[in-house]
């Protein structure tokens, strides 16, 4: 069984993409909100805004996808390909 990256991993990898594909400043990202979506109390995704961009984590499917302020998707990156899995505990 493999583990989910964690948040602070996903989180780097939204700071990098941001800079590297969208061109966000390293200023900017200091303004990045990061907001945790619960259902039935337990946190199934995250959000992450900047300037006009938003990035969605759903942690169950290990996706990240990126959209401009009009919603287009436009880019989607598998967190499990991305990250280097590590087994879980038993």
């Amino acid at each position: 069984m493999l583990v989910s990256p964690t948040p602070e991993e996903v989180r780097w990898i939204v700071d990098q993409s941001f800079h590297r594909y969208f061109n966000v400043s390293n200023e900017e990202l200091e303004d990045l909100v990061e907001t945790p979506m619960i259902d039935e109390g337990r946190c199934v995704a995250r959000s992450y805004r900047v300037a006009t961009f938003l990035a969605m984590w759903l942690k169950d499917v290990g996706i990240l996808q990126f959209y401009d302020e009009e919603g287009r998707m436009l880019r989607r990156a598998n967190l499990f390909a991305e990250v280097e899995p590590r087994a879980a505990a038993a």
